[in-house]
């Protein structure tokens, strides 16, 4: 179900959005973390470009590099330099110190209003979230266009939540699912 979702997902993403209101929005929702170490993503196949706003965050920035499969990412300190990754993507060199996000900009194919994403089902944020957040409070922005949201998406047990969804329409603070039962209006308590 996941992938036939994904891929709804990343057909709309096609349509694109209003990069000025996603770079505003972005901005807007990064201003509380000034100073703080900020991580963000070099776009692929038509993800929402972050790279404005990272540009005037006060504070370090880095990039993810994906190490291998399976295992969490690693976060380089972005000075300009960038070299081919894995999959695709692009990052720091070998060389760019190795940097601890406070706050993370996560790339998605699509997202509901509860704050569940769809990423590309190599599980890497959600493995590195979970790595994370085990040693500290981490801030996780997913970024995407508006067209990406999906009513609902289905919750593993290994899914990292997010905690809020920047989007050209606006900045989304995720709601928690209702439980079944309180969508029926029953009332569990003695």
């Amino acid at each position: 179900m996941k992938a036939a979702l994904r891929q709804q997902a990343l057909v709309a993403r096609v349509q694109g959005g209003d990069d000025a209101a996603l770079t505003r929005n972005l901005t807007a929702a990064l201003a509380p973390h000034r100073g703080k170490v900020l991580a963000g993503y070099w776009p692929m196949r038509g993800e929402a470009d972050p790279h404005p706003a990272m540009a005037i965050h006060d504070g370090p920035v880095c990039l993810p590099v994906v190490i291998g499969p399976a295992q969490p990412l690693e976060f380089r300190a972005w000075d300009g330099r960038l070299e081919p990754g894995r999959f695709g993507t692009s990052h720091p060199p070998a060389d760019s110190p190795v940097l601890r996000p406070e706050v993370l900009i996560v790339p998605l194919a699509g997202f509901d209003r509860a704050g569940h994403r769809l990423g590309y089902g190599g599980g890497f944020y959600d493995r590195t979230l979970a790595q994370l957040r085990a040693g500290a409070p981490v801030v996780a922005i997913g970024l995407a266009y508006a067209v990406q949201e999906i009513r609902a998406i289905p919750a593993e047990p290994t899914d990292q939540p997010l905690d809020l969804i920047v989007t050209d329409g606006g900045v989304i603070l995720p709601q928690p699912e209702k439980s079944h039962c309180a969508s029926l209006g029953t009332n569990l308590q003695p």
